[in-house]
């Protein structure tokens, strides 16, 4: 996996995943509407199986996003945020420009999310609603280890 880093007004992206902080990132994930109560251990084996991209200031992370891809094909946006006393000077679309860039990340056929509040954020950077969803199905909750 390529590891890179990126600076912008005092701040840090890293991919590195050794450099993700699993406290503060659980304690904003176990607090947001999309992963409320997640324990660590998920978050940490999220994190693992995930290209992240942290959010640093002062060596303290401040945000991150994780993309779920084959690395080839597709592309899952997950877990995107910015601490509140950080926003408000372009972070997250800076995240989105340095996401979008990643070398790993070229090429895909496509690129998804999910979002209850942030579709201007998005669409911004080429996202649309599904042009297809009547394609597209879930399983909401777990999945039995027997299905």
């Amino acid at each position: 996996m390529l590891n890179t880093d990126h600076t912008h007004l005092g701040y840090r992206i890293s991919t590195d995943v050794e450099a993700m902080d699993l406290d503060a990132v659980h304690a904003y994930l176990s607090r947001s509407y999309w992963a409320q109560g997640v324990s660590k251990e998920i978050v940490a084996r999220s994190i693992r199986g995930a290209l992240c991209f942290g959010l640093f200031k002062d060596g303290a992370q401040v945000g991150l996003a994780r993309v779920i891809t084959d690395r080839v094909t597709f592309a899952y946006l997950s877990d995107v945020y910015v601490l509140e006393e950080h926003r408000g000077v372009g972070l997250a679309q800076w995240m989105l420009k340095v996401i979008l860039a990643h070398p790993e990340l070229q090429g895909l056929r496509r690129f998804m999310l999910a979002t209850k509040d942030a579709h201007s954020l998005y669409e911004k950077f080429g996202f649309t609603p599904l042009s297809s969803p009547e394609m597209f199905m879930e399983i909401i909750g777990a999945v039995s280890k027997s299905q």
